[in-house]
């Protein structure tokens, strides 16, 4: 009776299918899985670079204003250039081509810190186009590679004609599942991290917004 035990365990053991491993899954997707590895790459770029220039922008110290407003109330505009340039932040940058206009019309100077803070703008949403279409366009590479795989296994049944056997099928159905999964997990994070610093950009226009009122209320009561 052991023996027939031990002779039961061991054709179970044989019979046991081979987990697949995470290497063999990538390679059975095909070769969709280089460009879907591809705009990964890129898109793991992206969000990293522009999170770390939105939080540069945004780590301007919360005084910086007061003490313009400090400066251009004692006359020292000279040393409020000097604190402009010294500080890397958008609204240090609109501030300071404020000053470079004192003397002309209020309008000149609002239309020339809007300029600048428009291009602010423009260099904070750099590459953010891009994210979107890894967003929307790897599910779409993914589903390519289903109707690969779909038309693949198709033809391996053709030609097997009357004898058709599931290993036949195995090889289109892994490129099908494999490649949509894969499209998923590249798009998915990139839609979700592309609203992310989209919303980030948001809170960064409506702070040089705030700055730029400030700012022309202090031209407007240049004395307390």
């Amino acid at each position: 009776m052991f023996s027939t035990l031990m002779q039961t365990s061991s054709d179970m053991a044989v019979k046991a299918p081979e987990s697949v491993g995470l290497g063999d899954l990538i390679l059975a997707g095909g070769w969709l899985m280089i460009p879907l590895a591809i705009l990964m790459g890129i898109a793991i770029f992206i969000f990293v670079e522009r999170f770390i220039v939105i939080s540069r922008s945004t780590s301007t110290d919360v005084g910086f204003m007061n003490r313009i407003r400090e400066l251009m109330y004692s006359g020292k505009v000279s040393q409020a250039v000097k604190l402009c340039k010294s500080t890397n932040s958008p609204t240090a940058r609109m501030v300071e081509k404020g000053i470079e206009h004192l003397g002309r019309p209020l309008g000149d100077i609002h239309s020339a810190i809007e300029n600048v803070a428009n291009l602010e703008v423009s260099k904070l949403e750099n590459n953010l186009p891009f994210l979107a279409t890894i967003a929307g366009g790897a599910p779409m590479i993914g589903f390519l590679g289903t109707v690969l795989g779909m038309v693949e296994a198709f033809m391996n049944m053709a030609q097997a004609g009357g004898s058709i056997d599931i290993s036949l099928l195995s090889s289109g159905m892994y490129t099908a599942m494999v490649t949509t999964v894969a499209g998923l997990i590249v798009g998915i994070p990139a839609y979700f991290g592309y609203n992310f610093l989209v919303q980030r950009i948001e809170k960064v226009v409506f702070r040089v917004e705030a700055n730029s009122i400030a700012f022309m209320d202090i031209l407007n009561h240049p004395v307390e």
